[in-house]
């Protein structure tokens, strides 16, 4: 039969005296390392992260997923910027010392996909090729802008962003703007009737299966196009 995935709990520290939790899921057909940050209210073993990430397990996708310091240590609020960046590339950079035979794409839901971003906007993160964004988060719910986009520009690898139609955080004719400036670096796909977790409404007539599978179809297909033969050297 199948061999089974692997499972490993560590942790790893971000800075003196800060260490927080983390959790490798790697199939044994593994092509790629997706590093995951959650989303700004809960944390990695969120339910919306165990099935993207077991999705992806089973398109030989293996990912880190680690939890901020603030949800490490039961806060609500999250940590300041620096410090969420500062775990972000240091996520990374464990990541890639435990699984270094393959590549890396980095980024996660919500606050964590932009919390990557903003890492790679002012340094590259080691040994990552792309980033990955589950519905990133371009503005509060009801304050439509696009401030948040700014530091895309100083992001010079390539960008997938995922994102539900009917999504409070990102409006659709704003988010698929930011992608248009961003190209040819950034793709943009949608999720028909997806809102910022990717719910479809019952009426919708698909499944979250069906929903995720799309998610992670795409993520799979993109990342083959980015580290397919033509990237080795």
């Amino acid at each position: 039969g199948r061999m089974s995935n692997e499972a490993t709990d560590l942790r790893f520290a971000v800075s003196d005296g800060v260490e927080v939790s983390a959790f490798l899921l790697r199939p044994p057909d593994a092509w790629l390392l997706y590093v995951l940050a959650h989303g700004a209210g809960a944390g990695m073993r969120h339910l919306f992260l165990e099935r993207v990430s077991a999705s992806l397990a089973a398109r030989g996708i293996a990912t880190f997923r680690y939890q901020f310091p603030y949800m490490e240590s039961g806060r609500k609020r999250p940590d300041p910027p620096a410090l969420l960046q500062a775990t972000v590339r240091a996520a990374v950079t464990k990541a890639g010392e435990i699984v270094p035979e393959l590549p890396v794409v980095a980024g996660g839901k919500s606050l964590g996909g932009r919390m990557t971003s903003s890492a790679a906007s002012t340094a590259p993160l080691d040994r990552t090729r792309g980033l990955v964004f589950l519905g990133f988060p371009l503005h509060p719910p009801g304050e439509p802008g696009v401030r948040r986009a700014d530091h895309l520009q100083a992001v010079d690898i390539p960008m997938l962003f995922l994102q539900g139609n009917r999504d409070g955080f990102a409006r659709l004719d704003l988010i698929t703007d930011v992608v248009s400036r961003l190209q040819p670096r950034a793709t943009l796909h949608v999720i028909d009737d997806g809102d910022h977790s990717f719910a479809v409404p019952k009426r919708a007539g698909r499944t979250q299966d069906q929903v995720t599978d799309d998610v992670v179809t795409t993520i799979a297909d993109w990342a083959r196009a980015l580290t397919g033969p033509a990237v080795r050297a």
